[in-house]
């Protein structure tokens, strides 16, 4: 995996916003950090926890942002009942966040709801935007006001602490899909889904084929140099369909670079 090319997916990638999420939002382009970044990754973590620790690294290399606590467990009479993300400051109003950030990738299906932020789930439909939100508003912001949070965090002042979350996504419509979105869900637009019929309907000759891993999710598909033709994904596809999971999919035609999850469902 090219190390660049994952820390700057991040950086660059869409952060939902108050109008979406009804949280207050902060977003990474706040962050006064040099061009052309690159630091050294973990390569056996999930891919939710790699975002979590280029975004550490990131804020603590800004220049007007330091991580004061990360990834802290709080623990009430032996049990865990939660884990804050990040406690940040910026560094010239001496401002304290708390910081819950996710990354995720949602599919929209327009047959669940009539409410368009209902419709947005994960390729696997066990998991959805909404359910995401629900969490992060009524289980894990909350946290920060837990009694032993206090004791944990006994160096800060818990009623200064102001709240915000940064939730990354990269989201995939219908194929030939015609309905209409709002600025802050269309510019998060990455491509588009399908089922493996119509994938295999167009394919044709010119296209050249790659499925990245989980950790490469997001990346530029032009950042790729593996390809394969269609025989060779198929062959891939066929297992991973088959346990009920959905694959992201890169594909080249003429110099042209694009990303579609095939679906199971």
């Amino acid at each position: 995996m090219n190390t660049k090319s994952r820390i700057d997916s991040i950086l660059n990638a869409n952060c939902l916003d108050f109008n979406a999420t009804g949280l207050p939002s902060f977003n990474l382009s706040e962050l006064q950090v040099e061009a052309d970044l690159d630091f050294a990754l973990p390569t056996n973590i999930r891919l939710g926890h790699l975002a979590e620790k280029i975004v550490s690294e990131l804020i603590k290399v800004s220049a007007n942002y330091n991580v004061l606590y990360e990834n802290i467990q709080l623990i009430e009479e032996k049990k865990t009942i939660g884990e804050i993300d990040f406690i940040i400051q910026e560094l010239g109003t001496k401002k304290v966040i708390h910081l819950e950030m996710a990354y995720k990738f949602y599919l929209f299906d327009p047959t669940i709801s009539s409410e368009p932020i209902n419709n947005w789930i994960g390729p696997n439909r066990n998991d959805s935007l909404r359910e995401k939100l629900d969490k992060l508003k009524r289980k894990q912001l909350p946290l920060l006001y837990e009694k032993c949070a206090e004791s944990t965090l006994s160096e800060l002042i818990i009623s200064d602490v102001s709240q915000a979350i940064c939730v990354f996504v990269s989201l995939f419509i219908p194929y030939e899909y015609q309905g209409t979105f709002t600025p802050i869900f269309k510019n998060a637009i990455k491509g588009y889904y399908m089922n493996f019929e119509t994938f295999t309907r167009l394919d044709n000759a010119s296209k050249a084929y790659h499925l990245p891993s989980k950790q490469e999710w997001g990346i530029s598909p032009s950042e790729n140099d593996v390809w394969t033709d269609f025989s060779g994904i198929e062959e891939k596809l066929h297992p991973i369909l088959k346990k009920q999971q959905s694959p992201l999919c890169w594909q080249k035609q003429d110099g042209v670079y694009t990303a579609s999850f095939i679906v199971w469902w």
